[in-house]
């Protein structure tokens, strides 16, 4: 089996190290990889979470970590990054690593430059055009000389890093098809394989709920038994489309206006409002939210449909949104947007929901029109989940790739 050292710019004390890197790193290490993490940790989160991360991996794997630096911007990666390369290349003295799995476009400047240094295998886990994504979300201003040349530097090494790789993992199809036309990338085809981000099935199960801590998460929130539940899960901003599903709800709730809007999240209530006040919804058809990352199940087990609309740009053409699969899992039909990742594909092979193809109210009209005769069956659409983003599916997927590389 390999050894593996998987570095990431995120730190496993985060929110997503927690969700999106360890279940991995914990299944892999089941199947016989000896597995090391370097992480990059926020001094803040580390502190309240260190023991617990510890108490988690204890003896199954190796953790080391340096400490991220967000000021002077720039500079601040540059120094992570050097900070990240002496520690990559002392580990590998010490230890000798068959494959670094690099999560990200940082991460993967500490494995391409030890490939060429120390003729390691490198695993680019690339989870999405990381640089358009700065870009389309507004994060780099490439009318900024500085951002461009940032901006440029990186579309270079997005090229460096998928020629050289020995395997690239993407989220989505769509992404995939997308590379493998690159016409900058002199070895295309290149050898790159779809693992989305997958979800732990035995945490999302409706059937492991019991029906009196449903009853009482809803008389906690207000919600009455015969109230028609929209549901949105996660952050707001950057790619989710606040604006846009107001604007869907307010069309429901001329259809149906005993529904309700179950935000389950970490965001300003008074942002949400805010924007709600502009289109006129009263403030009492509103219940959001927060709820630890156990409680979610529960909270989606409420819904009739969820819903995310997302920014339908270039860079999210690699998206995989976690939220789509968790929310399959507890059986919940999904109403979302066209031209993000796999999305599409996923709502029309399984049936699982409702697609918007455009933000107007017409569109919001037809679909809502069809809410009420479709029949959906809870455990088909979990069955949808388990077979595109099951948690063991992807540990497989992963291990199979370092097999691969191996051999």
């Amino acid at each position: 089996m390999a050894n593996i050292l998987y570095i990431s710019y995120d730190g496993m004390t985060d929110a997503l190290g927690q969700s999106q890197v360890l279940p991995y790193l914990l299944g892999l290490q089941k199947k016989g990889h000896t597995i090391h993490i370097l992480s990059t940790e926020k001094p803040s989160v580390f502190s309240k979470k260190e023991n617990q991360i510890k108490k988690l991996i204890h003896e199954k794997i190796e953790w080391h970590y340096i400490f991220y630096t967000k000021k002077p911007p720039l500079l601040s990666t540059i120094k992570d990054i050097n900070a990240l390369n002496k520690k990559a290349e002392q580990l590998h003295k010490q230890i000798g690593f068959d494959i670094l799995h690099c999560r990200s476009y940082i991460s993967a400047l500490v494995g391409l430059r030890m490939k060429r240094k120390f003729r390691t295998k490198f695993l680019f886990d690339m989870r999405g055009f990381w640089a358009d994504e700065r870009v389309d979300g507004k994060i780099w201003n490439i009318r900024n000389p500085i951002f461009s040349l940032v901006y440029k530097y990186f579309k270079k090494k997005e090229v460096a890093f998928l020629e050289n790789a020995d395997v690239t993992i993407s989220l989505t199809h769509n992404a995939k098809a997308k590379i493998l036309n690159f016409k900058t990338i002199k070895n295309n085809p290149i050898n790159i394989e779809v693992i989305p981000c997958c979800v732990d099935l035995d945490r999302f199960d409706e059937a492991k709920l019991k029906k009196e801590n449903k009853s009482a998460l809803r008389s906690t929130l207000g919600i009455e038994e015969n109230e028609f539940v929209l549901t949105y899960l996660g952050s707001i901003g950057t790619w989710y489309m606040l604006e846009e599903m107001l604007d869907f709800f307010k069309v429901l709730l001329k259809h149906k206006p005993n529904s309700k809007f179950l935000f389950v999240t970490a965001e300003s209530k008074k942002y949400i409002f805010s924007e709600a006040a502009k289109r006129k919804i009263p403030k009492d058809r509103f219940v959001i939210t927060k709820a630890d990352y156990t409680e979610v199940p529960l909270y989606l087990s409420l819904s009739n449909y969820a819903v995310f609309f997302i920014l339908p740009v270039f860079s999210k053409s690699a998206s995989s949104p976690i939220k789509q699969g968790e929310i399959m899992s507890m059986g919940v039909p999904i109403i979302c947007n066209a031209g993000v990742g796999d999305t599409d594909y996923v709502l029309n092979k399984y049936d699982c929901g409702f697609l918007v193809q455009d933000f107007n109210e017409s569109n919001y009209e037809k679909i809502i029109s069809k809410l009420d005769s479709k029949i959906w069956n809870k455990e088909i659409i979990r069955n949808a989940a388990s077979e595109f983003y099951a948690l063991d599916n992807g540990i497989e997927s992963y291990s199979n790739a370092y097999k691969k590389i191996l051999q």
